[in-house]
């Protein structure tokens, strides 16, 4: 049987609650719907039964009205497989093109459930003979699984089985992601996600996502039509000209898209049906990858320009038209710097878009330093910030910090970049290059002498606070962090650049080169350090603290534009989720054992500021918003089939 649009509906209780996400075109539509499980709760296998399944359910394939401005589970958009928390008592029915059944429900990932089939289920659902007599629980089958992936040595063998559960079964994939946070994040993201890229090609078994190239140009809104889901709420594009600090891979950027979507499912409680990985494949000018037999994507050379340009504008035009006002396009992701800025600043104006690698790595720095005040003392604008990195990365965390003293001394957001100052390629960003900086960088082109090297720029400028996002690894050597430490107490060092490879130093280094009085946070995990009898536990500026939470806001308010304000109110909502225990150990970060919470905090803070600023379309506003985040989270918890 082939699932041309995997749906399954709440019961007869649930279409009409308090909390249904149905309008009432779609309790009609629900209710034609119920007629046909009569069919096969009578194991009535006729064609009729799947023909009238096939053409009830036409009008959601072709994209019929889904979004109940009423409802207020996950701010309304229809939770047609029942995923939300709020809905997790409620009994579902496994459809496909009718009830998904036997060999077909073993082999769909969002329905199987392996071993945990009762005895029940398996009768009902003609399962018997297709599994062993065994009926294990999904604790049971996360013990298992965690016991297998910790069997192999290397990361990208547990990347890969770990993709393999998430087609096999989505549920499963999910539990194991949520209470192994702290060992499977490195696994399914950075640093081994970087691996997996660069081997995408080889180790492809089943595409995710969709892949949109040149040859789509002109019918770009059909393919986007193609995919089976139409419930769209977050989609994770990128053209994979920049992948972490790898450089171009083309096409097998897609692995950028698949990992940050688990997270936002995992970690912020969006629902997998409503996320949508994408790669735009615009060609590569990797020659590496132009002559390797398994490379998946266009063999040309980048189109840039016009071409370019062209494409992306039908694209965006193509994911409004299709999803509507209020998808999430996050984020133009590992783009390269000149097309991130562009796109950025062209589209915010006109779409929900976010730029993780801008914007959220912004949010989750603001919030480490914001935190980090509690262990140096001052406030914000009493400290000098330098940063080896004038990407998006490093350009987006400054102009936060300034906004963010701004805010906090009324003073003129001109007035408090001067606190802040840049390295390049070339040196210190200073006013007498000015004609030959790239917009993104004038803003940082200040009154002074030119240094060349980042060692003089920190014995001249004497920074509070070392900020890396050049991407290049090890250029915080022990002179430059020698340095830090000769003029500061406790000097701040964040080493943020990513894959592990390109951090800009080790916490080992760190830790050593400032004699233990180094507060350091990396982009990539670090094991803890012990210097002179006492353990230095790194913490990770990593983003996802930040998007999943942030998206959820979005999300479940109906916020139709991204506001820096949202950005401040994330940041400071993760800083106040540090704890003395937390402190009492250097770290500048909570544990992401708590990240569903936090990002239920975030989520709310998002909301509420959105609400604020009249940005929110989904109305009224929530009495608790907390609350609400967590009522509107996935849940991975294995549902109950009639």
């Amino acid at each position: 049987m082939i699932s041309l649009n995997r749906s399954c509906f709440l019961n007869k209780k649930s279409v009409s609650g308090p909390c249904s996400p149905f309008s009432q075109r779609q309790k009609r539509l629900t209710s034609s719907s119920v007629r046909v499980v009569a069919l096969h709760s009578n194991r009535s296998r006729d064609r009729n039964g799947s023909v009238l399944m096939e053409s009830t359910l036409k009008g959601m394939r072709d994209g019929l009205e889904v979004v109940d401005p009423n409802s207020t589970v996950s701010g309304g958009v229809q939770d047609v497989y029942g995923e939300d928390t709020a809905t997790e008592d409620q009994f579902v029915t496994p459809w496909s093109l009718s009830v998904a059944s036997g060999y077909t429900l073993l082999r769909d990932p969002h329905h199987n459930k392996g071993l945990a089939f009762t005895a029940k289920e398996r009768d009902a659902h003609y399962l018997c003979g297709l599994l062993p007599p065994v009926v294990i629980p999904q604790e049971l089958q996360v013990k298992k699984m965690m016991h297998l992936i910790r069997q192999y040595q290397v990361p990208l063998q547990k990347y890969m089985s770990m993709m393999d559960l998430q087609e096999r079964n989505q549920k499963l994939f999910y539990k194991l992601l949520i209470e192994n946070v702290e060992e499977l994040l490195p696994i399914v993201y950075t640093p081994t996600v970087g691996e997996a890229c660069q081997k995408y090609g080889s180790i492809l078994r089943r595409p995710q996502g969709l892949f949109i190239s040149l040859k789509e140009k002109g019918k770009i809104l059909e393919v986007l039509r193609n995919w089976p889901e139409k419930n769209i709420q977050v989609i994770v594009v990128t053209d994979g000209e920049r992948i972490l600090g790898l450089g171009d891979l083309g096409c097998h950027g897609m692995g950028i898209p698949v990992g940050k979507l688990s997270l936002y499912t995992a970690l912020g409680g969006v629902r997998p049906s409503a996320c949508l990985p994408i790669t735009i494949d615009v060609g590569t000018n990797n020659e590496k990858l132009l002559n390797d037999e398994f490379y998946i994507g266009l063999r040309q050379r980048r189109a840039t320009g016009q071409e370019y340009a062209e494409l992306l504008h039908e694209f965006m035009t193509a994911i409004k038209q299709n999803y509507g006002e209020k998808v999430l396009v996050q984020q133009f992701e590992d783009f390269a710097n000149h097309n991130a800025f562009d796109l950025l600043e062209k589209y915010s104006t006109t779409h929900l878009v976010f730029n993780d690698d801008i914007q959220g790595t912004a949010s989750v720095v603001l919030a480490g330093l914001v935190a980090s005040l509690k262990l140096v003392g001052g406030a914000l604008a009493d400290h000098r910030f330098l940063f080896l990195g004038a990407g998006e990365a490093g350009t987006g965390i400054a102009e936060l910090i300034a906004l963010e003293m701004s805010k906090q001394t009324n003073l003129p957001l001109e007035e408090t970049r001067k606190r802040i100052w840049l390295v390049d390629s070339k040196g210190l960003i200073v006013s007498s290059r000015m004609e030959s900086l790239q917009h993104f960088k004038k803003p940082w082109a200040h009154e002074h002498e030119p240094i060349k090297t980042l060692l003089d720029a920190v014995n001249d400028i004497k920074p509070t606070v070392l900020i890396g996002t050049s991407g290049v690894g090890r250029t915080f050597t022990q002179e430059v962090v020698e340095g830090m430490a000769s003029f500061n107490e406790k000097p701040i060092i964040l080493a943020l650049s990513n894959p592990t490879s390109q951090a800009e130093c080790t916490a080992e280094e760190a830790y050593t080169w400032t004699q233990g009085r180094a507060i350091f946070a990396s982009g990539s995990p670090f094991a803890p350090v012990e210097y002179e009898g006492k353990v230095h536990v790194p913490g990770q500026a990593n983003n996802a603290y930040i998007f999943p939470g942030f998206g959820l806001g979005l999300i479940m308010s109906g916020t139709i534009r991204v506001h820096d304000d949202m950005l401040l109110a994330a940041a400071e909502a993760l800083a106040s989720e540090v704890t003395q225990e937390n402190y009492d150990k250097g770290l500048i970060y909570p544990p992401f054992t708590n990240i569903r919470k936090i990002s239920a905090q975030i989520a709310a803070k998002v909301a509420a500021k959105a609400y604020e600023l009249g940005l929110a379309t989904r109305l009224p506003q929530p009495i608790d918003l907390v609350k609400h985040a967590e009522s509107c989270m996935y849940s991975p918890a294995y549902r109950s089939y009639r």
